[in-house]
């Protein structure tokens, strides 16, 4: 056999680069798809009307025709050989007759693919991979919380998801840019889906939501049908991964040595899913969660008082410590009576993918706590409050 000459070696580099950012792309494809059939499965779950997917091999050959009709060539000609295409077709299908319109969600999808395909070719440098934790970590800091968010940590789907994420980050994609895409595609199936079912597609404020307003949320993004009765499903909704959850429980046990009932109460309330988010949002702004705490243990005027207020007076307790910057006092006895509502809704933060999300992102307003929107500045102005 002749030994190649460099010009053949170079062409064979190049080949493969070139196959390598198409099945990337692909795998990207595959993320969205994966996100908008978790949201098609939630809301067809909510209103009991969850349908099995659809035959195999007559999805195949019903959509193999929408993917060559929408995406370019490379792309199509690697999902159709791809070993998952029968699942694929099966989940393309079932969100067709879910009542997705594939003529206008998919060309929207290939331009992912394609963006995804042109950054691994210009983009050789490798990265280290990061884990689900840290996936679940860019969702509550790129997507608002909402049915979509909710909809793909909730999926028996999510740990591939994650694994994918971890991939094309490796692959130098910028995965927080595709998620922000893909959170438009998911309201828009969203709304889709939830016509089809007659169902209502943004959801009422719920109680928790509306009583949680305060210090507690000031700053936080908090779904509108926050369910803290649910913790599972709360701490889905907060973005909060397993793991991080229990990483905070065990912060708290170790900021509390010698109260191990005392910190049971406080781990078990109702409301911990919404202090587990305060640590993280601190965390993601590279606060140290540990001192916060700490004053759990080296300020105890929280535990005076009739054993039955024992659990609400930890929380205002930790409440307090997690807010207040260090060095400053922690006043126990703050309330909410003592909270300017108007100002509070005018100045209170929104977070949300659309500060970097593409153009015709979804306001994040559908999916977050009504407290959590901006008041009308004669309010503001007022001083007044409720």
């Amino acid at each position: 056999m002749a030994t190649p000459v460099p010009e053949d070696r170079a062409g064979e580099a190049f080949a493969e680069a070139a196959a390598e950012a198409v099945q990337t792309s692909v795998m990207s494809f595959r993320l969205v798809m994966a996100i908008a059939d978790a949201v098609r499965r939630q809301q067809q779950n909510r209103a009991g009307k969850e349908e099995e997917l659809p035959d195999a091999e007559e999805s195949a050959a019903q959509a193999s025709e929408e993917v060559k009709k929408f995406l370019p060539p490379d792309i199509s000609t690697a999902l159709l050989e791809g070993a998952d295409w029968p699942q694929l077709a099966q989940q393309l299908m079932a969100l067709k007759a879910a009542g997705v319109k594939l003529e206008e969600l998919l060309p929207r999808v290939g331009e992912i693919a394609v963006t995804v395909r042109d950054q691994v070719a210009a983009n050789a440098e490798r990265v280290a991979r990061e884990g689900t934790d840290e996936w679940a970590r860019a969702l509550r800091e790129t997507l608002p919380a909402g049915p979509v968010r909710e909809a793909i940590l909730s999926s028996p789907a999510w740990p591939e998801m994650a694994a994918t994420m971890a991939q094309l980050h490796e692959r130098g994609v910028n995965v927080r840019a595709i998620l922000a895409s893909a959170h438009e595609e998911g309201v828009g199936v969203d709304k889709a889906v939830a016509k089809v079912l007659e169902a209502a597609t943004v959801p009422t404020t719920s109680h928790d939501a509306k009583v949680s307003y305060g210090p507690m949320t000031t700053g936080l993004d908090v779904p509108k049908d926050l369910d803290l009765g649910n913790r599972a499903r709360a701490l889905q909704q907060l973005a909060i991964s397993k793991s991080e959850n229990e990483r905070y429980i065990g912060m708290v046990r170790k900021a509390m040595p010698g109260l191990d009932s005392e910190a049971d109460l406080l781990v078990t309330a109702r409301q911990w899913p919404l202090l587990a988010a305060r640590m993280a949002d601190m965390e993601s702004k590279g606060q140290s969660v540990e001192p916060h705490l700490a004053r759990l243990s080296s300020d105890l005027s929280w535990k005076p008082g009739p054993q039955p207020t024992m659990r609400p007076r930890l929380v205002q307790a930790t409440t307090n410590a997690l807010r207040k910057p260090l060095g400053a006092a922690v006043e126990q006895g703050e309330s909410r009576a003592k909270v300017n509502t108007a100002a509070a809704r005018s100045t209170s933060p929104s977070v949300g993918p659309t500060k970097a999300a593409a153009k015709g992102a979804a306001p994040a307003t559908a999916g977050v706590a009504a407290h959590r929107e901006a008041a009308p500045k004669t309010a503001a102005k007022s001083g007044k409050g409720r």
